[in-house]
């Protein structure tokens, strides 16, 4: 997640938490905050590194940074750029479901990678993907990811569709 998203994802927070009208516990879970619709992937893991997987507001829904990981937060894949890309899309795309969505469906795809030659080579993958178009978006190399051993994350933003 870019610094730009986590300080208007930390701002709604501040903002829609005190509405909070129910959570679940021990899995995906859904919690709604007034106008809101939250989703948690993993809600430990969540709690733990402080962001939420999916949040809908009206008709636009924004998707943290995938990254290759197990529910337990461990990285996965380690060194294969091509297998972390497709487990990040993996966990997108079951966010997506949640709200009823596909790649069709998504507007902004931002990528963040610690080697881009790598991703280059591997990016055909998102043509299975998304069969309608391309969505907007940036692909960056940065130098680092939240842990060392991740060399990728995705964010998506989408439109309701269901």
């Amino acid at each position: 997640m870019n610094k730009l998203s986590a300080t208007v994802l930390s701002g709604l927070v501040a903002v829609l938490l005190p509405a909070c009208t129910s959570i679940s516990i021990g899995g995906p879970a859904k919690v709604h905050h007034g106008t809101a619709d939250w989703f948690e992937l993993r809600p430990e893991v969540e709690k733990a590194y402080g962001y939420t997987h999916g949040v809908r507001i009206g008709d636009h829904i924004s998707i943290s940074g995938a990254v290759s990981m197990d529910d337990q937060g461990n990285p996965t894949a380690i060194g294969d750029m091509e297998q972390q890309m497709k487990n990040a899309y993996a966990d997108l795309e079951k966010v997506l479901a949640h709200y009823g969505c596909t790649f069709d469906d998504v507007a902004v795809e931002n990528v963040f990678t610690t080697d881009m030659a790598q991703f280059l080579a591997v990016s055909g993958y998102r043509n299975s993907l998304y069969q309608k178009q391309f969505p907007a978006g940036s692909w960056l190399e940065v130098k680092g990811l939240a842990l060392p051993e991740f060399m990728i994350e995705i964010e998506l933003e989408a439109h309701h569709c269901g």
